[in-house]
């Protein structure tokens, strides 16, 4: 019940404004201990991740214990990321125009976007809703399954300290290090199992789903996890995805995705192959949810 409920919310209401949100407080504490504590060495970056995760993380299981599952709703709740994710892909793929498109993208992709043509645009949009199908929906609730909804607020800590210190750049190459590691041992099976249900839903909807060559896609990603969604969402979808991207004003060339007759690398990503994939993501957020609600019925 606690599953259920915790996503009629995500439904109804989606995520709160960054003002009330915890995961941005959770943000804003990180970003003070950093500031006080950093130095760039690896144990300094793990001793700071354990203090940073350890006393919220002790708050909100000491909380949990006392208030039980109304609390275990709310916190559910706050760590899936369904309703906003569709928000912003969809902000990028209805934009208008091609500088709304940019500006739509570049709130959901750590890339450069000013030369971005429309097709780029969608192109980064789809794999941000792939990659994203895992770290906002699936692994919360993959975790929830695991170990409740403590379980699902750790991922979700684990998650923000990567997308804030997991950078290979000067300041978190040590710093960073267990953040990055951390977060990848969290998401390596929730990953994978996003993967295979789309490559299930693809094939019951008569797309090609080869595991094998989504299993060689996902090899060639410079993340050991992130691949794997969006090269499945390529081959499951009919799109092509990947290719060379700029950042820092730097070209970072990247193998394509997908099957090379579904689309040509330098073909357009139309509306219905947009489409395509967005329903195919919402079935396997779908999927995933009844299967989980049914592991969980006792909660």
């Amino acid at each position: 019940m606690t599953l259920l409920l915790a996503l009629a919310l995500e439904w109804i209401i989606g995520d709160p404004d960054n003002r009330w949100h915890p995961v941005a407080w959770f943000g804003q504490w990180a970003a003070r201990c950093e500031a006080q504590m950093y130095r760039d060495r690896r144990a300094r970056g793990g001793w700071v991740w354990l203090i940073v995760v350890g006393l919220p993380l002790l708050l909100i299981a000491m909380a949990h214990a006392i208030v039980g599952w109304p609390l275990g709703v709310l916190l559910l709740w706050l760590t899936i990321g369904w309703k906003s994710l569709f928000s912003h892909v969809h902000a990028v793929l209805d934009a208008s125009t091609l500088q709304q498109a940019r500006n739509k993208v570049g709130r959901i992709v750590s890339r450069d976007t000013a030369a971005m043509d429309f097709n780029e645009a969608r192109r980064a949009a789809l794999e941000s809703l792939a990659e994203n199908a895992n770290d906002a929906v699936i692994a919360p609730i993959f975790w929830f399954v695991i170990a409740g909804a403590p379980g699902a607020v750790l991922y979700r800590m684990i998650n923000t300290l990567d997308a804030m210190w997991g950078y290979r750049n000067a300041r978190y190459h040590h710093f960073g290090y267990w953040a990055a590691k951390i977060d990848d041992a969290a998401n390596w099976i929730p990953a994978r199992l996003t993967a295979a249900l789309l490559l299930l839903i693809g094939r019951i909807a008569g797309q090609a789903s080869p595991w094998r060559k989504v299993q060689q896609d996902a090899a060639s990603h410079a993340s050991p996890n992130a691949g794997w969604p969006e090269a499945a969402l390529a081959w499951a979808a009919g799109v092509r995805l990947g290719g060379p991207v700029v950042r820092g004003g730097l070209v970072e060339p990247r193998p394509w995705y997908g099957d090379d007759h579904s689309q040509s690398a330098t073909a357009d990503i139309d509306t219905a192959a947009a489409n395509r994939a967005l329903e195919l993501i919402q079935r396997v957020l779908v999927v995933a949810a009844v299967i989980a609600v049914a592991l969980t019925l006792d909660r």
